[in-house]
């Protein structure tokens, strides 16, 4: 008995034992498990490079002021802050300025945030805003010079409160108010134009210019940057400079950038078809037929529809404009928050017909006639075009051959300058092709307003035109815009052919999510880094 006793004891020993190694391999395999995921962690964190590469091709000058490189003037955006900013959507954002009141039809009060400084450590304050007015005031070649075209004063009320005076009432001048701010004091005691210091100016934004050589321009964050809540994974940015656009694409070709845009519609020719993304960015650019409402048969509504319903957008921008522009209707920037848009697709020859008829038109002969006042009449338009502009010239004679297969007869009036600006101001025509340059701020008196293009007038419209001129609520806002959109496609007092674009070209090493406009590239920056 006693020897069971003590056999049982043993086992006991020897199952605990066991246990207790089997519990020490677990601990041990666990440990090792945490320590792995915790170093493929950090080995993930440290394989998210932070550097990006740029380029700019005929590099002129990095002040926003003195440039009139696009390119540079993109990537300024990223050193220098305007007192108020455009989303991604076209909606006001407030950087520098705080608030902005309208106190009267032509003057406004602007206050400044406080905790701002320059990347020199400086204070930003009120002298730095009229400082810069006054210089761009004094270049009229500045890309931001019309936005400073209409101020007459600039009253400091105090270190961060300005009185903005314009010469007259300016439509949404808010909008306007996007140029970039330069500093004062670090320009204090110099010639503006030809400083030295214009190489590397001292900044407000997300990024500094930390190094300047010949052939290239070093970015570093801004340690002093106001936005804190704004993180970012790129800490270092090398801008190469380049002679010539072909060496720029030879170098995005090799791998050497990062992120080029282009609007040449060749650009595979240069860098392959391969190694990187490509992002479209709607541009400024906008093409159009004017329909003269007063005209003698484009009065008629049915008629305005039924051109409209005749012409395939996409076959005249292939045919004109190609693959550097896209299908567009209405004339508001696209993507902006004020208007849902549609894909409406109004070409359709069945509904064409059902517009013509109720119009009292009737087909024969290939042609559409109606019999008024004795006598048989045909359809028959005019259109004026710019002789100088061979691509809108190709673009008229598209849309001439597609009414005129549909039984419309349009008469092309290829105009010279002089001759085009006089049909265009005296509004004689019954068609005209236009480009216009979108505003950033969404203003529609050119389509809509007083003497337009078109000769349109509605007064639903024209109580919106005046209800969004002087309103701020973005929700109001939306449903008066959505309201003239709808209007506008009722009306068909034009008809959106296309619009520009730009193209993003993203090395396939760049990780994030391109998230632009004409107006920024830059909106998703905080999200981006490189794999390594």
């Amino acid at each position: 008995m006693r020897n069971n006793f003590f056999g049982y004891i043993f086992i006991v020993f020897i199952v605990i034992i066991l246990g207790f190694a089997i519990y020490m391999v677990k601990v041990k395999n666990k440990t090792n498990d945490e320590n792995n995921t915790s170093k493929t962690a950090i080995a993930g964190e440290v394989e998210k490079g932070k550097e990006l590469t740029l380029a700019i091709s005929n590099f002129d000058s990095i002040n926003p002021i003195i440039t009139s490189n696009k390119k540079v003037q993109d990537i300024d955006r990223l050193i220098y802050e305007p007192l108020i900013g455009i989303t991604e959507d076209y909606k006001l954002d407030y950087v520098l300025a705080k608030e902005c009141a309208k106190t009267s039809g032509n003057t406004y009060i602007i206050k400044l945030r406080q905790a701002v400084k320059w990347s020199d450590g400086t204070k930003f304050t009120s002298d730095d805003v009229k400082f810069t007015i006054d210089k761009l005031k004094e270049n009229s070649n500045s890309v931001y010079s019309k936005n400073v075209s209409s101020i007459q004063e600039v009253d400091i009320i105090d270190n961060y409160t300005l009185k903005i005076i314009l010469s007259s009432e300016v439509k949404h001048f808010e909008y306007y108010l996007n140029f970039p701010i330069l500093s004062n004091s670090y320009y204090a005691d110099t010639d503006f134009w030809n400083t030295e210091k214009n190489k590397a100016p001292t900044t407000t934004g997300r990024y500094k210019i930390s190094e300047v050589s010949h052939s290239t321009i070093i970015l570093e964050k801004n340690g002093n940057w106001w936005n804190k809540e704004s993180s970012s994974n790129i800490e270092k940015i090398t801008i190469n400079l380049y002679s010539t656009v072909a060496e720029m694409y030879n170098a995005f070709k090799m791998g050497n950038i990062s992120l080029i845009t282009t609007e040449n519609p060749d650009y595979q020719n240069y860098v392959g078809t391969i190694g990187y993304d490509l992002a479209e960015i709607e541009g400024r650019e906008y093409v159009f037929l004017a329909l003269n409402a007063n005209s003698r048969f484009l009065s008629d509504v049915n008629v305005r529809k039924a051109v409209r319903a005749t012409i395939n957008k996409q076959a005249v921008i292939d045919n004109s404009f190609g693959n550097t522009y896209s299908v567009s209707d209405f004339p508001l920037n696209k993507g902006s928050y004020l208007v849902d848009e549609q894909e409406n697709n109004f070409y359709n020859f069945e509904e064409k017909a059902n517009f013509l008829t109720n119009a009292g038109w009737t087909e024969k002969n290939g042609t559409w006639q109606k019999y008024e006042n004795y006598r048989t009449t045909t359809l028959e338009l005019n259109l004026v075009v710019r002789a100088s502009n061979g691509t809108r010239c190709r673009a008229a004679e598209n849309i001439k051959n597609q009414l005129q297969d549909q039984g419309i007869i349009v008469n092309i009036i290829y105009a010279d300058d002089n001759s085009y600006n006089s049909y265009l101001n005296n509004v004689n025509y019954d068609m005209m092709l236009c480009s216009i340059e979108q505003p950033i701020a969404p203003d529609l008196n050119t389509y809509f307003g007083y003497n337009n293009l078109a000769k349109y007038n509605n007064q639903e419209v024209n109580e919106i035109l005046n209800f969004v001129t002087n309103n701020t609520d973005e929700n109001e806002l939306k449903t008066k815009y959505q309201r003239l959109y709808d209007i506008y496609n009722e009306d068909v007092p034009y008809i959106g052919i296309a619009r520009n674009k730009k193209l993003v070209l993203k090395n396939t090493d760049l990780t994030g999510k391109i998230k632009a406009n004409w107006y920024s590239m830059f909106y998703n920056i905080g999200e981006w880094y490189t794999r390594k």
